[in-house]
């Protein structure tokens, strides 16, 4: 498709190149030992593409949704999986458009950064029976959000005592 046709070209032509970074022989490896495609990830969210959907005033380069599923295609593509990622994009949205202000401020730039992988997330759905926000115990979105701030930090502290015995 030439970028006359393609008003989305520019992002392809720069994610194609970052993903001919990881040949099929990578992901071929990655997916015999069951593992997760860390190096590839990682080189997605440094390159900025992980953070589309999050605006410029937190950081983020502020794309739309058709650009965002531009990078995703262009990942899946290339043989990469994007499933292997799309977490941290469209988790990010989810408090671009539902988190509060102080959510906004403490977790978007730090995922910018790529200081907060975050790739899972659950789905309320009232009209078929899932709304587990009307039922004890229902989690919010605050609390998942600490948890998971929680877990970094003892992360980052277990691997900074392991750095300093080794």
């Amino acid at each position: 498709m030439s970028s006359a046709s393609d008003p989305h070209q520019a992002i392809r032509d720069a994610v194609r190149d970052l993903c001919a970074q990881f040949p099929a022989a990578y992901h071929r490896r990655i997916d015999e030992q069951r593992g997760y495609p860390e190096a590839f990830v990682d080189a997605l969210t440094k390159a900025g593409w992980l953070a589309a959907l999050i605006p410029q005033e937190f950081g983020g380069p502020g794309l739309s949704m058709a650009e965002a599923s531009v990078i995703m295609e262009e990942i899946n593509r290339s043989g990469g999986n994007s499933g292997a990622c799309h977490g941290q994009m469209y988790v990010m949205n989810a408090i671009v458009f539902s988190g509060t202000q102080a959510q906004k401020e403490a977790h978007l730039l730090r995922s910018v950064r790529g200081e907060l992988p975050v790739q899972s997330m659950g789905v309320n759905e009232p009209t078929t029976g899932s709304d587990t926000t009307t039922r004890p115990g229902a989690v919010d979105l605050s609390a998942v959000l600490r948890e998971i701030e929680d877990a970094r930090l003892e992360a980052d502290e277990r691997d900074r005592r392991r750095a300093a015995t080794s």
